[in-house]
């Protein structure tokens, strides 16, 4: 499918400092109404887009680390291992970790993919992404991140990567995405605490979770141990 280039400015900064989008009173555009097919539109789009890519892993992490960062020289690590293998890598599409993982993939010729957000006058995108989308709506874009994926890592990261792991492991915990998908966690200085305190107290204290929904992620501390858990992992064909 060819993509069309979208004839906008490219910024490349984290979400949290992206301008407010305002929508103009007494437009019908923002009606609920035309809202709904706006909303419609993106997952069309989004869904026909991916469908052209059938091995790919999905990186999130930090948008606020920079080049000489140990996390994004594994995120950059990692996507060219992948790329090498012929997966395709998907990122938000914005800087930091996501930047590093389209770059890793570019610098050994691999699809470098990025679901960026669009905004009224300019896109977030990083130089490295090749195939992109744009999404108005953040639910949208979140969706398409988390779908058809062959395995997910998640580097460190804040409230946007935690909410996109919280919401896979929850997804595979439900029987809504294949149990053997890998999730992979990078970083074990940065994910160690808060899968103690999953251990200690949501499971232990608490009985809140079962014993084997601890074992739906992967804790690594390398580009290449998340490499060798993803490298066999089974393709998705359910798409």
């Amino acid at each position: 499918m060819k993509i069309k280039k979208m004839e906008k400015e490219n910024i490349n900064i984290p979400a949290r400092d992206l301008p407010m989008a305002e929508e103009k009173l007494g437009d019908f555009r923002s009606s609920f109404h035309w809202r709904i097919f706006r909303i419609l539109a993106e997952f069309v789009s989004g869904f026909q887009f991916l469908a052209d890519f059938r091995r790919t892993v999905t990186v999130f992490g930090s948008a606020q680390v920079e080049e000489d960062n140990h996390w994004y020289k594994e995120s950059q690590k990692l996507a060219s291992l992948l790329s090498t293998a012929d997966f395709g890598v998907v990122t938000g599409g914005g800087p930091g970790i996501m930047e590093a993982a389209n770059r890793g993939a570019v610098e050994s010729n691999g699809d470098s993919i990025g679901l960026n957000i669009e905004l009224p006058s300019e896109q977030r995108v990083n130089p490295f992404v090749q195939k992109s989308v744009g999404f108005h709506y953040f639910f949208v874009r979140k969706v398409m991140l988390a779908y058809s994926a062959q395995a997910y890592v998640f580097f460190p990261g804040g409230f946007g990567t935690l909410d996109e792991f919280f919401e896979l492991i929850t997804l595979v915990q439900t029987k809504k995405i294949f149990v053997k998908i890998p999730i992979v966690m990078i970083g074990k200085e940065f994910w160690s605490p808060l899968f103690e305190w999953i251990k200690t107290d949501v499971y232990g204290k608490f009985n809140f979770i079962g014993k084997e929904d601890m074992r739906i992620y992967s804790i690594v501390d390398s580009a290449e141990e998340a490499f060798e858990i993803i490298k066999n992992s089974p393709e998705r064909k359910e798409f």
